[in-house]
């Protein structure tokens, strides 16, 4: 009885320790950066209104990311006060084009 108590034991510890471990020490990893917030989100015409935190330019990777939103685009234009830039500065709040819904308070990242 005490020797089979000892054995179940060590499973569980054992199991536990397994289920801890990742999947792949060499999984790809995405390297990001927090480059603003967004203040809205216009459904009819698929808008984001992002705050920067940081630059970002005509071309740029980015991914949004929120309690339920995941996806990533490029950059293809970028909007300030309904005029089109190839580029905007940290403290800018600019327009964008999105392919997927996003909500207010999702973060955004640049992807490199």
């Amino acid at each position: 009885m005490v020797v089979k108590k000892k054995v179940k034991k060590a499973v569980k510890k054992i199991v536990k320790k397994s289920a801890k471990k990742p999947v792949s020490k060499n999984s790809e990893k995405i390297k990001a950066k927090s480059i603003g917030k967004v203040s809205h989100f216009f459904d009819k015409i698929s808008v984001v209104v992002i705050e920067l935190t940081d630059k970002l330019k005509v071309g740029d990777k980015i991914k949004i990311k929120g309690s339920k939103t995941d996806f990533e685009q490029e950059v293809e234009s970028i909007q300030i006060e309904h005029e089109q830039v190839k580029e905007a500065k940290a403290g800018q709040g600019i327009g964008l084009k999105v392919k997927e819904p996003a909500r207010v308070n999702d973060l955004v990242y640049l992807v490199e």
